[in-house]
């Protein structure tokens, strides 16, 4: 089975940083669409920051310029590198990962922004 397993979250405050990381077993993240999303409860689930294998890296408007997803192919992770958190970023992440119709999920770290 594919399973992906999120790291990294916490409470910062506003102006802060934090690096989260999703680590894949099972499949090789190279071959898959991969992404952040974040959840508020009470709202849909957000899309964050999507890279495919074929396509460009695309953000969500309220977080470009200050998140940035990267991958690591060796070590079959991918991060989501977030500056500037702003009390809005507040929300449990979870990392994604798609292909051939089927989609993963995380268990989801939590995220919190406050003074």
């Amino acid at each position: 089975q594919v399973q992906l397993v999120e790291s990294g979250g916490g409470l910062v405050h506003p102006g802060g940083s934090l690096r989260l990381s999703c680590a894949a077993s099972g499949a090789s993240f190279s071959d898959m669409a991969r992404g952040w999303f974040r959840q508020t409860p009470g709202r849909p689930r957000e899309k964050v920051a999507i890279i495919t294998t074929v396509g460009p890296i695309n953000y969500a408007d309220s977080v470009k310029g200050r998140f940035t997803i990267s991958t690591d192919n060796a070590k079959n992770t991918v991060y989501l590198q977030m500056t500037s958190l702003k009390p809005e970023d507040t929300a449990v992440y979870y990392c994604n990962a798609r292909k051939q119709g089927r989609t993963y999920w995380g268990q989801g770290t939590q995220v919190t922004v406050s003074a």
